[in-house]
């Protein structure tokens, strides 16, 4: 099949590359030269295990274009995919500018019948708008051509992305129940059939539903981590071992054990902006979603839990203080610092006096940008940009541990003690057990531990 991905962001390369991996002829456009020239000499503009890989054989192979070329990229598929950003907005709700943008320029070049899939995570009533733009564009031209517009949200995650569009656990679909529709529906059925040859995986439904079910899905996700977070705190006070906790509760079927891990705080492009537009659409309707106004509440307080165990340990001032900082990135496997619990750590160190050496395997240029932007001049200069983990940890004070990386979990605490001043261990992610580190010698502090262990 011809299909035009709009956006070369994180949802449409991995989207169009994976649609090519399966056989299909696909014209992924984006606005921006630069992106598409990295693209075409053969670079990819951001880190997701394998991405690279399966954009250089679909090119080689014939079956992956890039392109800035608006007109070409109508004319090229029957399924339009706008996979476009849709940033928080300064009220928290979804800005839909490029998303709507996407649709004029669909309507303004479009001469025949297209099917319009709505890929951003758009808040409901998206659909009605993008149809309404086209069709005004369709008008403004004088052109009898029809279209469907659809509803098909990504539920990737960042660092498995390839894998989630290749072996979904569903694919959820909204269409209108309309001739335009069915044939919408049609196409797309078979545009999926290769995920549904074990089992059926599609959930069709009527493109509101399917809206709502994308910020649904983020929005009880992120209500689990942070609920666990809360407890964890509560943990630490009363004497609980969270980790115990969260075996026993993870054990009833009806809860499970996904997403219940404490930590410091979730972070990334898609739960923050995801719980406050769904927030936003409430409001909109004169409901106040209270629960998702705690999740954020708990979660943007978690992000500096791991700034005042610091602070608890070592006093409020921390001038003079040096501390190593390992993780970046909001999740492993990705670059992506966007909201990232580290950019909250950082600033509250610095902020208290402390310098710090930070690491993280592929983030480093990602936190060279961002860090610029966040800190002032005098709190940048007291960021150490360090080689690998050992060498962050050279005269540190202590070692702090925001992101669960593997290269994390099974490190040479001999060495680690022999770095540190002192042999101290803050774990925002508890990637260690406190009975092991008591073992070796060393202070550890956890999220929801209870017992701090010191040597």
């Amino acid at each position: 099949m011809k299909i035009t991905i709009i956006g070369t962001g994180y949802v449409g390369l991995v989207t169009g590359a994976c649609l090519a991996e399966l056989g299909n002829d696909v014209f992924c456009l984006d606005l921006d030269a630069g992106k598409i020239a990295t693209l075409n000499g053969g670079g990819v503009p951001i880190h997701e295990p394998g991405l690279d890989d399966i954009v250089a054989r679909n090119r080689a192979a014939g079956r992956l274009h890039f392109s800035t070329d608006v007109a070409a990229a109508v004319a090229h598929g029957t399924l339009q995919f706008i996979a476009v950003g849709t940033p928080p907005d300064e009220d928290g709700s979804a800005d839909l500018q490029y998303v709507l943008a996407a649709a004029r320029n669909i309507g303004r070049y479009m001469n025949e019948f297209k099917v319009i899939v709505d890929k951003s995570t758009v808040p409901v009533g998206t659909a009605e708008r993008v149809a309404a733009a086209v069709q005004a564009e369709l008008d403004a031209r004088g052109v009898d051509a029809r279209f469907s517009v659809t509803s098909n949200p990504e539920f990737l995650k960042e660092g498995a992305a390839l894998e989630d569009f290749m072996r979904p656990d569903r694919i959820v679909i909204g269409c209108h129940a309309t001739p335009e529709g069915e044939r919408a529906r049609e196409l797309l059925k078979t545009l999926y059939a290769p995920f549904n040859r074990n089992r059926e995986r599609t959930h069709w439904m009527d493109v509101r539903s399917a809206e709502f079910t994308k910020y649904a899905a983020n929005a009880m996700l992120a209500t689990r981590i942070s609920f666990m977070n809360e407890l964890a705190n509560l943990a630490d006070k009363v004497g609980v071992d969270i980790e115990a906790v969260r075996h026993g509760i993870g054990s009833d079927p009806r809860i499970g054990h996904s997403f219940l891990y404490a930590g410091c705080g979730y972070g990334g492009s898609c739960f923050p902006k995801d719980v406050q537009a769904l927030a936003r659409t409430a409001q909109g309707h004169g409901q106040e979603l209270l629960i998702l106004r705690a999740v954020e509440a708990v979660n943007d307080r978690q992000k500096r839990v791991l700034g005042a165990k610091v602070a608890q340990r070592y006093g409020a001032d921390l001038g003079g203080r040096h501390f190593a900082v390992w993780g970046l990135a909001f999740k492993p496997n990705t670059d992506d610092m966007r909201e990232a619990p580290a950019r909250a750590l950082l600033a509250e160190l610095l902020q208290r006096g402390a310098s710090v050496a930070v690491y993280d395997p592929v983030a480093m240029d990602e936190a060279r940008r961002v860090l610029a932007l966040d800190l002032p001049a005098a709190q940048l200069a007291r960021v150490g940009y360090a080689a690998s983990a050992m060498d962050a940890l050279a005269g540190a004070d202590a070692l702090i541990i925001v992101t669960e990386w593997k290269t994390f979990r099974s490190p040479d605490f001999e060495r680690i003690k022999a770095q540190l001043k002192e042999p101290v261990i803050f774990d925002g992610r508890n990637l260690f057990e406190p009975a092991d580190m008591a073992e070796a010698g060393i202070e550890y502090h956890g999220i929801g531990r209870s017992i701090l262990t010191r040597a």
